[in-house]
């Protein structure tokens, strides 16, 4: 019997990516830039395995990346873990997770600095750093060019984590005590990004159903009837003279609940519904 050849090594080609609308798991995905986005929801873990990410990098367990629906990629992202206040700034370079339940899927190595076990999941707040995330599509290439201004100084403190496993010792394995400064706009961004962990205050919130946001309230309170069964609510905000109509459902207990409950929303045709962590 003739061996079979060895697989080709995966070459990498790091590129902007937007693309089209997908489907993944049933539910649809439309992919657009968001280099202000400020989002809420839960967290999974992504497998271990050697593959291309969806903008042509080697996926690695190891580094601090993670896997977005519909944000332009690259991006750098500041993750912070709700239920103990732990940050990291990572690199976003693929698309997931398939489920709409969750946020964001993060590697290993990151799910480690925030302290989320494998497999595991928590409530986290995902904001873009506009100015870094502009700065690493520039570095690619094929993104929008925008002039940029020098990054903010701001401290972080940081706190030494051991090395998750071989690979990441092959790397230098536990975090940088530094500045977020030390990545200022004006260099490069690294494509693997230093371990820097800061501590806030935890808060972990209440889990919530959010389903659009309206004009009127008529359209809203249709919607809102709709989610009648998991305590929909049409809730009121005025900025300046214009007002909107959003739709809320909730709180729920527990994440398993809050997913039971976005299933039935979808099910129920809320397509846009999805899980947010807001303040108790």
């Amino acid at each position: 019997m003739r061996t079979p050849p060895p697989a080709p090594a995966l070459q990498a080609s790091p590129h902007y990516v937007l693309g089209d609308p997908y489907q993944a798991d049933g539910h649809w995905y439309y992919p657009a830039e968001d280099y202000a986005l400020d989002a809420t929801g839960i967290a999974a873990v992504l497998p271990a395995g050697a593959r291309l990410t969806a903008d042509g990098e080697i996926y690695d367990a190891g580094a601090l990346v993670a896997a977005m629906q519909t944000v332009q990629l690259p991006a750098i992202a500041l993750v912070t873990n709700l239920e103990n206040g732990r940050q990291i700034l990572l690199r976003v370079n693929d698309r997931g997770p398939a489920d709409p339940g969750r946020l964001i899927a993060l590697s290993q190595r990151s799910a480690t600095d925030l302290l989320i076990p494998d497999g595991g999941t928590a409530r986290v707040r995902v904001q873009i750093d506009t100015q870094l995330s502009h700065r690493v599509v520039e570095q690619v290439g094929g993104g929008p060019k925008l002039a940029i201004n020098t990054a903010p100084a701001g401290t972080v403190l940081a706190e030494a984590l051991p090395p998750l496993g071989a690979a990441a010792g092959a790397h230098g394995g536990g975090s940088v005590v530094g500045d977020v400064a030390a990545l200022p706009v004006a260099a490069v961004v690294p494509e693997r990004m230093p371990e820097i962990v800061h501590a806030v205050r935890p808060e972990p919130g209440q889990l919530w159903l959010r389903a659009g946001t309206f004009g009127r309230f008529n359209y809203a309170n249709v919607l809102a009837a709709r989610l009648g069964g998991l305590g929909g609510a049409v809730l009121r905000s005025r900025e300046g003279r214009q007002e909107s109509y959003s739709v809320r459902a909730g709180p729920f207990a527990t994440i398993p609940e809050a997913d039971a409950a976005l299933r039935r929303a979808l099910g129920a045709g809320v397509v846009d519904a999805r899980i947010t962590v807001e303040p108790e």
